[in-house]
């Protein structure tokens, strides 16, 4: 069971979450790297077996705590990108997200197991996750619409935008504390379902929206589920309307999630690995402008874990 520490943003410094990658750790990576330079294999074929790196498997450990006891985030700091390739970075990426939990498929037309996430040029809408926009995020947890959404979501900064793209996260069980004692009469509502757009990750044989609540509690925990913009979307496509309570309650949740003293703000800067229980921790990043060479856009590599159930997007 998950059960993460309470905090809220304005109680933690700079380095509160972070974890440094050791010298001892860097040359066990740039040894790896030497070795598969050597022993071709596509990188999603690699997994944590093919190589010794006890060290790199501390630092998962490290982590894990993190996600599930501590503070419900890691930001490792930092893989050298200046004396690596992004490929190389990518495979060092995809061993440690192994050694921390278990990849499963981020689309549900082709199961891709690594996500990369950078401005296609569209608006966000039914079919367009805004995770490919540079528009300003709503706070939010990763795949709230879907059956099985991820446990923990890891994050590899590749470049950083030219202008915006900050980093925000914050702690759900802060947040519901919060509203507990403000809130106390439309806190139930949340345990009752919503409707999310699936944002066509489905057949087209199945509905378009999932109904299910933005907090739920069972054997593995509680969990939020929040999407904003996919709830609207989601009574959108069923042709019906937030009622009253409804909208009160969600009011009241984002009057507390989006209160600056709640979250924490930072940069996320290229080489930094972040990890995130998807369970516990809410995310979003502000609107960003893009650098004019396509090289320098701004990208980020994602993966989802999940231990339970088939590694399938819907699990």
């Amino acid at each position: 069971m998950t059960s993460i520490q309470s905090w809220v943003g304005s109680e933690l410094d700079t380095q509160s979450g972070k974890c440094h990658l050791s010298e001892k750790c860097l040359k066990e990576i740039n040894n790896t790297l030497e070795i598969l330079d050597y022993n071709s294999l596509p990188f999603l074929a690699l997994s944590p077996a093919d190589v010794d790196m006890p060290c790199l498997k501390s630092l998962a450990h490290q982590i894990r705590e993190a996600l599930t006891k501590g503070l419900g985030f890691c930001i490792v700091d930092r893989l050298p990108l200046n004396d690596m390739s992004n490929c190389q970075a990518k495979t060092i990426y995809w061993l440690l997200a192994q050694m921390v939990g278990r990849p499963v498929a981020q689309k549900w037309s082709n199961g891709r197991l690594i996500y990369s996430v950078t401005d296609l040029g569209k608006p966000s809408g039914n079919g367009v996750r805004p995770d490919v926009t540079n528009e300003e995020q709503s706070f939010h947890t990763d795949n709230s619409y879907n059956i099985s959404p991820p446990d923990h979501v890891g994050l590899l900064c590749l470049q950083t935008a030219a202008k915006g793209g900050l980093s925000r996260i914050v702690n759900m069980v802060s947040v519901i504390e919060c509203m507990k004692e403000r809130y106390p009469d439309l806190v139930s509502r949340l345990f009752s379902p919503y409707f999310f757009d699936r944002q066509n990750e489905h057949s087209v044989l199945d509905n378009k929206t999932i109904s299910t609540p933005l907090l739920s509690e069972n054997e593995d925990g509680f969990r939020v589920r929040v999407s904003r913009n996919l709830i609207y979307q989601g009574y959108k496509l069923q042709d019906t309307i937030v009622d009253e309570i409804s909208e009160s309650a969600l009011e009241a949740f984002f009057s507390i999630v989006d209160d600056p003293k709640m979250y924490l703000e930072f940069h996320f800067e290229p080489g930094q690995i972040q990890f995130l229980n998807n369970r516990l921790i809410g995310h979003k990043r502000t609107s960003f402008k893009d650098h004019p060479d396509l090289e320098k856009k701004r990208k980020l590599l994602r993966v989802w874990l999940r231990e339970k159930g088939k590694r399938f997007y819907n699990g």
